[in-house]
């Protein structure tokens, strides 16, 4: 099994869910984080005084699936969240050793 994590611009968290929904991906993890990259941030006007935006606000979203289905599921997320621009985002894959569903004890493949 891979872990998934893939930081995303917010605009596009929509377009990353339907296209994973529509590949069969049936749950995820979103949650809403800060950083920075290449992108360093921007600034920004605010009642006219200029500011320093040092932590981009980004979504970084979590999905599970079998090790065969990792690779198009990567493609998924990255043809549904690119623009082209610098800041669109990393994916991050981790092998998992286990999986356990709380409410019913199934472990690995039927955990997910």
């Amino acid at each position: 099994m891979k872990k998934i994590e893939a930081i995303i611009r917010h605009f596009k968290l929509e377009d990353v869910k339907s296209a994973l929904n529509e590949h069969g991906v049936q749950g995820m993890t979103v949650t809403e984080v800060r950083g920075f990259g290449r992108q360093k941030g921007h600034t920004e006007m605010y009642r006219g005084t200029e500011y320093t935006v040092d932590l981009v606000p980004k979504i970084k979203l979590e999905v599970v699936v079998a090790e065969d289905a990792a690779q198009g599921v990567i493609e998924t997320i990255v043809q549904a969240a690119r623009t082209g621009q610098v800041g669109d985002g990393k994916i991050f894959v981790h092998d998992l050793a286990q999986t356990v569903r709380i409410r019913t004890g199934e472990v690995n493949g039927e955990a997910i």
